[in-house]
């Protein structure tokens, strides 16, 4: 980012101080009662200061710092977790969540116009709903971190419309994000090295992520940004950097089969279909023989393979894991009582309640596995609705960018009906870093129609229709 993007005035520079010392006189007593003998935990004090230190001198560049950093992230902060008797798990990664949501929070009270209500009053809606949930919820501890994450998706959105006001400052936020890629794929190489003498049979790739779904939507994520990046004109990239981007995408790629995330590979296939599709019908081509090579690996053809066997549900019998999924939301809206499907039993209820519906349960709580079957569990239709609203607002915004941006309209787009998709069959809404990255990004899209001569062109003819004698163009009063 070339330019400074706010000036702090006093007032709320001296707030926002006050309120961070305020926050880090609380967590201090209760981290120091954590630590034990722990060096990373012990570690993580310091660093907590550094962030406080940048976010008073320059929330702007501390966001950005996270935001390439934070892909990385996940390796490191699991080890400063302390896991409480309520199940909440404080450490430096719930401080960071804590100074996402502070940032965006002294953004929107410094200069609250820069908010369209049209993608805000959903999130509102949507946070509404998941906090009455959190109130009603048999998990407080459980429950907090969702609705907790959930705020941070929230501020990541709104953090875009402050530091994307311009067509140059998307660019180079996309290019900042595909830059946060290189920490966890060089992880990822020396992960599969030190798998290797054992053998790969059975390895998922998570590399610095908890998991290796969360590791694979990423990398789609990523993926996605970096076919705009190469096929944008706005980039104007020298051979030399056409080619380097080129090669680390097939080097992305490679990282994504080895995640061995099916619902990622379909999205992935899927992106560059459609974009073949919209733009370039050569890359139908080159889809019609990626898949046969990728059927070659091993690992792909037993991964794919396993869809045949294990479903069907008989004693002793090893479901596959979607044969396994379905079972698991089949006992819990069959177990639901119609009279919580408006508002659902609160936040973290289906994991709390599932020991008792779920018959291989065996004692150990589950996740519903299904955003949609989750959030209905736990916060009814009112909850579903809230959900869908967001995303639709976000997509409408988005599909008013396609005049201006074709190529990343498209992508953005993409990117978030893929995400719909994944939620069908996956946890995604507990993917703190992917969820981090892609609202980032829609925000960011959001942000640069917000900023366009078409927005301020459409906002001045509602103006105009709202004024006394307005009367709609002969053209317009013809057709």
């Amino acid at each position: 980012m070339k330019r400074k993007y706010f000036q702090t005035s006093q007032p709320v520079l001296l707030g926002g101080m006050l309120l961070l010392a305020l926050i880090i006189g609380i967590i201090v007593p209760i981290f120091a009662g954590m630590v034990g003998d722990s060096y990373a935990r012990l570690a993580a004090l310091p660093a907590l200061f550094i962030l406080g230190g940048l976010m008073i001198f320059n929330r702007t560049l501390l966001l950005l710092i996270i935001v390439l950093l934070r892909s990385a992230g996940d390796i490191v902060l699991e080890a400063t977790r302390a896991t409480n008797a309520s199940g909440f798990s404080p450490g430096l990664g719930g401080a960071i969540n804590a100074l996402i949501i502070l940032i965006a929070f002294l953004f929107v009270v410094e200069k609250p116009q820069r908010l369209p209500r049209a993608v805000m009053v959903p999130w509102i809606i949507l946070l509404a709903v998941s906090f009455y949930g959190l109130a009603v919820s048999p998990e407080l501890g459980a429950a907090l971190k969702i609705v907790l994450s959930l705020l941070s998706y929230c501020a990541m959105f709104i953090c875009a419309f402050y530091i994307v006001r311009t067509p140059e400052d998307f660019r180079s936020l996309v290019k900042l994000v595909i830059w946060s890629s290189v920490l966890p794929a060089l992880y990822g190489v020396v992960t599969v090295a030190l798998n290797a003498r054992g053998g790969l049979s059975g390895f998922r790739l998570q590399s610095t992520f908890g998991h290796a779904n969360i590791l694979a939507f990423y990398l789609t994520l990523v993926l996605s940004m970096g076919l705009y990046v190469l096929k944008s004109p706005e980039f104007r990239l020298t051979q030399l950097k056409r080619i380097g981007l080129m090669s680390w995408m097939f080097f992305l790629m490679g990282l994504l089969l080895l995640t061995q995330t099916r619902s990622a590979w379909i999205a992935c296939f899927l992106m560059f279909f459609l974009y073949g599709t919209l733009f370039e019908r050569r890359y139908l081509l080159y889809l019609m023989v990626l898949p046969l090579i990728a059927l070659m690996i091993p690992s792909v053809h037993e991964r794919i393979a396993q869809l045949d066997s294990g479903n069907t549900v008989e004693t002793y019998a090893k479901l596959n894991s979607f044969a396994w999924r379905v079972l698991l939301w089949k006992s819990g809206l069959h177990w639901m009582s119609p009279s919580h499907y408006l508002q659902g039993y609160g936040v973290e209820s289906f994991l709390h309640y599932s020991v008792v519906f779920f018959p291989l349960a065996g004692g150990v709580p589950w996740g519903a596995h299904s955003v949609y079957v989750q959030w209905f569990f736990d916060t009814g239709l009112i909850g579903i609705a809230a959900y869908f609203f967001v995303f639709y607002a976000v997509i409408r915004m988005l599909a008013k960018l396609y005049p201006a941006d074709k190529l990343a309209a498209c992508m953005l787009i993409f990117i978030a009906v893929e995400h719909l998709i994944v939620s069908a069959s996956d946890n995604v809404l507990a993917y703190l870093a992917f969820n981090w990255y892609f609202w980032l990004l829609c925000g960011a899209g959001c942000a640069l129609y917000y900023n366009s001569d078409a927005y301020k062109a459409e906002q001045e003819r509602r103006r105009q229709k709202r004024l006394p004698g307005y009367r709609l163009p002969a053209t317009t009063r013809a057709r």
